[in-house]
Formats: structure tokens, C-alpha cells, sequence
């Protein structure tokens, strides 16, 4: 058989990989992105306040990025990353489900924790085999295409929402739901895992001399700077709900809008990464910050115009961020680099929906402000390391 021949049966088999990921985490985004376009309101009608609303969602997002830092480190030691993946998406199908049964609004933010911590669990461990298959195909277009699926499930996951809430006029009830699709994603990976054994066992053992270039910790800090400013969507929806904008059950077939956006955008931009490079992310986030004055500032119209703006900065984001580790760190050393990078975003993450939570009980404009001047500072930082990350990848 032909050199050509072998590249070729070995693309085709990656791309096989990627597409049964793809479906594993089409069934997952179903669930929590399905029980993410409701938080907000939900929360709200618990008792909790923007304030509150802003520090859950931050706090849950810190916990899924912060913890993937041990996570990962675990899967370079280990190579487990088949079991940790499969142990962290059995958490998300017992808890999301129980949310349906959370009398008050500090059991729902338990719950939501809980299930942040499930995919700090299985995010670093999944990326490695991901990155794996991804090398094969082109970082961009193989993390594009599985964040496309990806987000095929975070469409249809807001949906399911609308039609419950919509029936029954009540957010708890609608998370019973979610238990199907939960519990999909977690069949889906055993059979991934059963077709496709020895996904990930090209990384060799680690050795301690081993050290994550200074171009990735580089990367990291723009990649903090973005997360301090990017919204997250309990506080857009909250805003939505408690200035009447729309009708409550509006508010996850927006969130399934900004899905869809967050799928298309995905594999563009994945596909331009792949041609021109990390300008394209700084590109993608001057895109997302007008989320902020188009979300909080205007009318309806202009609100889902802004919703539209989030998603394609979540898609850039799910297409260009992992790709860039990708590209510089060294397959046996992915899991702590995917950590590492992870537990940055997520306390930037955390620290920026707190303060933004504050910001809107006390002024919408100086909230918008913030957000603003903090993505155009994390587009700069991204667009100066242009030749760095080039560099870095041609070693």
C-alpha cells in the first residue's frame, strides 16, 4: 500500500473519530446547553438576584475551566482518558436532570456547579483524543466540524426548552426533559469508545523535563482577557426576563438562535484559521463585543441582533482556541495544556460575570463599558501573536 494510500485511509478514519465525538457532544450540548438557555430566568424566579444570577454562572464556569487544570494533568499521567471522559459525562446525565426538583435558588446553584464540574472532568481528557484525530484533517477544520455538531445539540437542546416552557409556563419542570439526551451522550462515547480503542495512544509517557512553551502561557493571557468580557447568557437572559423584552418562553429559542449562529461560524472560521491564522479570532471577538451594547442597550430587534453577535463569538472561539494549543504543545503534554488554559479562562470567566453582575444592579452602561474595552484588549493581545504562534508551530 501507498504512502498516499495510508494518509488517506488514516484521514478518513480521524474524520470517522472526530464525527463520533461530534455526536457525543451533540447529545451533551443538547442537555446543558438546554438547561443553560434557562438558568438565568429560572434562577430568577427562585429568588435570586443579577448579582447572585452573575456569581453562579461565573462560579460554574470557573469550576468546569479550573478543575479541567488537575483534570488534565491526571489524563497526561494517567492516559485514562477514555475512563475520566466517560466518569465526567455519567455526572452530567444525574444531575442536570435534578434540577427539576430544586425548591430554592441556592439547591439550583449547587446543581449547576455540580454539572460544571462534570465537564471540567471529561473537557481535557475528550480535547487530547479530539486533537488526536484533529492533526490529521487540520486543527482548524477538525475542531470546526466537531464544535458544528457540537452545537447542532445546543440548537435542538433550547428547543426541547421552548416546547416545555411554552406548554407549561414553568422553567423546573422542563429540566426532566434533559435526562434523554444526558444519558445519549453518555451511550454514545461507550460505543465511540468500543469502534475506536486506540483513540489516544499516540502520546507517549511524559517525562519531567518537559515544560509548556512560553508562547502558550502568551496565549493563555489573552485568552483570560477575553473571558473577563464576554458575557455570559444567564445574565443576558436574566436582563431579557426582567425587563419584560420578550415572553419567557422566547428566551431558550433565542439561545437556540445563538446556537446555530455558534455551529455556521464555527466551521468558517475554522476553516479560515487554518489558511490565515490566529487573526481570525481577533477578527471573531470584535464580532462578539457588540453583544453588550446590542443586548443590554436596545429594544427587542436589537437584542436578538446582539444574540446573534454572542453566538458567532462563541463559534470563533470553539474553532480557534483549542487549535492553537493544538498547534504549539506537544500531544503528550495537551492534557495539562488544555487544563492549564482552561483553569485561566475560568477564573478570568468567573471574575468577569461577578463584576458584571454587580455592574448591572448598579449601572447597565459601565457593564457594556467594561465588556467592551476588555475583548478589545484581549483582540490586540491575540492579534500580536500572530508570528509567535507561527513560529512555534513550525518547530
Amino acid at each position: 500500500m501507498s504512502t498516499t494510500t495510508v494518509a488517506s485511509e488514516e484521514r478518513k478514519q480521524a474524520l470517522r473519530f472526530i464525527v463520533c465525538l461530534g455526536i457525543v457532544s451533540l447529545f451533551a450540548d443538547m442537555t446543558y446547553e438546554g438547561a443553560h438557555s434557562i438558568v438565568g430566568p429560572f434562577l430568577k424566579d427562585l429568588g435570586a438576584n443579577a448579582t447572585e444570577v452573575g456569581l453562579i454562572a461565573g462560579l460554574g464556569e470557573m469550576m468546569a475551566a479550573s478543575l479541567r487544570f488537575f483534570s488534565g494533568k491526571l489524563a497526561d499521567r494517567t492516559r485514562a482518558y477514555w475512563t475520566i471522559a466517560i466518569f465526567g459525562y455519567f455526572v452530567n446525565m444525574l444531575v442536570v436532570p435534578a434540577m427539576a426538583f430544586a425548591g430554592n435558588w441556592q439547591m439550583a446553584a449547587l446543581l449547576v456547579v455540580a454539572e460544571r464540574t462534570g465537564k471540567s472532568l471529561r473537557g481535557p481528557a475528550r480535547d487530547v483524543l479530539l486533537s488526536e484525530a484533529t492533526g490529521k484533517v487540520g486543527h482548524g477544520w477538525g475542531f470546526g466540524l466537531h464544535a458544528a455538531m457540537d452545537q447542532t445539540g445546543a440548537v435542538l437542546g433550547p428547543l426541547l426548552m421552548f416546547a416545555a416552557v411554552a406548554r407549561t409556563q414553568h422553567f423546573g419542570p422542563a429540566f426532566l426533559r434533559l435526562a434523554i439526551p444526558a444519558a445519549g451522550a453518555l451511550i454514545a462515547l461507550l460505543t465511540a469508545r468500543f469502534f475506536f480503542p486506540q483513540a489516544g495512544a499516540s502520546a507517549p509517557r511524559q517525562t519531567k523535563q518537559q515544560t509548556l512553551p512560553r508562547v502558550f502561557w502568551m496565549y493563555v493571557a489573552a485568552a483570560g482577557m477575553l473571558a473577563l468580557g464576554f458575557v455570559d447568557f444567564p445574565l443576558l437572559s436574566y436582563h431579557f426576563e426582567k425587563t419584560a423584552l420578550t415572553q419567557p418562553a422566547v428566551i431558550p429559542l433565542l439561545y437556540a438562535v445563538a446556537m446555530a449562529v455558534n455551529g455556521i461560524t464555527a466551521m468558517i472560521f475554522g476553516r479560515l484559521y487554518d489558511r490565515f491564522g490566529i487573526a481570525m479570532l481577533s477578527l471573531g471577538i470584535l464580532i462578539s463585543l457588540l453583544a453588550l451594547p446590542l443586548g443590554f442597550l436596545g429594544g427587542f430587534k436589537w437584542a436578538v441582533a446582539g444574540v446573534v453577535c454572542w453566538g458567532t463569538g462563541l463559534g470563533v472561539q470553539d474553532a480557534t482556541l483549542r487549535s492553537g494549543i493544538a498547534q504549539v504543545v506537544s500531544m503528550n503534554k495537551r492534557g495539562t495544556a488544555f487544563g492549564a488554559f482552561n483553569g485561566v479562562y475560568g477564573v478570568a470567566w468567573f471574575l468577569g460575570s461577578a463584576l458584571m453582575g454587580i455592574l448591572y444592579d448598579h449601572s447597565i452602561t459601565a457593564l457594556v463599558i467594561f465588556g467592551i474595552a476588555a475583548q478589545i484588549a484581549a483582540a490586540a493581545m491575540f492579534f500580536s501573536l500572530r508570528k509567535p504562534l507561527a513560529a512555534a508551530a513550525a518547530q
